[in-house]
């Protein structure tokens, strides 16, 4: 008897097993087109002014991080932020030109980089996209104005000024954390 269930105990354990791996047979390409499919539903909901959409396809403990140094948002954050734009009627409006995504082994995260046309002309997108209830969500994403090489030395004398004052204050703070 013991033998018996110890028998059928295995194939149990051996039945859960395969069906695990069967539903993370998904090929590549389906991953990499779902996840790019979610990053476009992410801006359309932008340039449509689509709060619920919008932050629907974020995790809830998502961080958007954007092009001014002091903008590094938690999702609650970022909401606030946001907000009055969505309510206007006019967020922000990219649209992916070129994007290159990334699946790790397991399937359950992604992460990728994107060309963007937007008000602010090229930009960089950047970010991780997790695996959540079956659905992907948008983890973490960074927002960068590209700049051409030959043109570093023009912009980073525009910036220089204010980079310094909010590195000092980073600075500061961070002695006061233990950073």
């Amino acid at each position: 008897m013991r033998f018996l269930k110890l028998f059928i105990f295995s194939i149990l354990i051996t039945a859960c097993k395969a069906e695990i791996k069967v539903e993370n047979q998904t090929s590549l390409e389906d991953l990499k087109a779902e996840t790019n499919r979610v990053l476009d539903q992410w801006h359309k909901a932008a340039a449509e002014a689509n709060f619920d959409n919008y932050f629907s396809l974020m995790t809830s403990d998502g961080v958007f991080i954007g092009t001014d140094a002091s903008e590094n948002w938690k999702n609650e954050a970022f909401r606030a932020f946001s907000k009055p734009y969505f309510d206007k009627g006019k967020a922000w409006s990219f649209t992916a030109i070129d994007r290159n995504i990334y699946i790790d082994n397991d399937k359950t995260t992604a992460w990728f980089d994107e060309i963007l046309e937007t008000q602010m002309k090229l930009c960089r997108g950047s970010g991780v996209l997790k695996l959540e209830n079956n659905q992907w969500k948008i983890a973490h994403y960074v927002l960068s104005i590209t700049i051409p090489n030959e043109k570093v030395s023009e912009i980073v004398k525009i910036k220089a000024p204010l980079d310094s004052l909010y590195a000092k204050t980073l600075q500061s703070n961070n002695k006061m954390n233990g950073f």
